[in-house]
């Protein structure tokens, strides 16, 4: 039970003092779970970023359940999940009691506006982790060129993106493995 409160407590603070969304919360992810926390290792956490966008949800969400379940199974998943929106739940439900007083207020709009230009840091900062562990060879330039291309200038799903960025990255492994033969 103490683990199970530890993963709820570390989710949390990852919850409570992330601003942003899932993505702005990768930093801080990656600082707790691999470097802190010991329960994931880089490569794994990459997995659970790309399966996160692979399935419903926030990407934060999605990695919270993911290494929760690794860690102690269904009620890890739980305890992790929870940890990280609890937060979030309890502020939200703050700000929306008091909202529409202070939406207006000028103060408010910087405010918002400031944190706007944090948020835009901190993905960005999680940009440059992520091409740093994602893309390692010429292999990696193309799928990451490719897949840029299709998200930027097409309407296809980014489920189907992620997918045959999978396929693309399977079969250069098994073309890379072959030669090594």
């Amino acid at each position: 039970m103490a683990f199970l409160i530890k993963l709820f407590y570390t989710f949390a603070k990852i919850g409570l003092f992330t601003f942003g969304g899932g993505y702005a919360m990768l930093p801080m992810l990656q600082r707790e779970l691999v470097d802190n926390q010991g329960w994931a290792t880089e490569d794994e956490l990459m997995d659970y970023y790309a399966i996160g966008q692979c399935t419903p949800g926030i990407i934060a969400v999605n990695t919270a359940t993911f290494v929760g379940y690794k860690e102690r199974g269904f009620w890890g998943a739980l305890f992790a999940t929870l940890g990280l929106v609890f937060p979030s739940l309890v502020i939200i439900t703050a700000i929306a009691a008091f909202i529409s007083n202070f939406a207006e207020l000028q103060v408010v709009k910087d405010a918002f506006a400031g944190i706007r230009a944090v948020v835009c840091v901190l993905i960005l900062n999680s940009v440059i982790k992520l091409w740093k562990q994602g893309v390692k060879d010429k292999a990696g330039i193309a799928i990451f060129a490719a897949v840029f291309c299709l998200a930027l200038f097409t309407d296809v799903s980014k489920v189907i993106i992620v997918l045959l960025a999978g396929v693309a990255g399977y079969v250069t492994a098994s073309l890379r493995k072959g030669a090594a033969k």
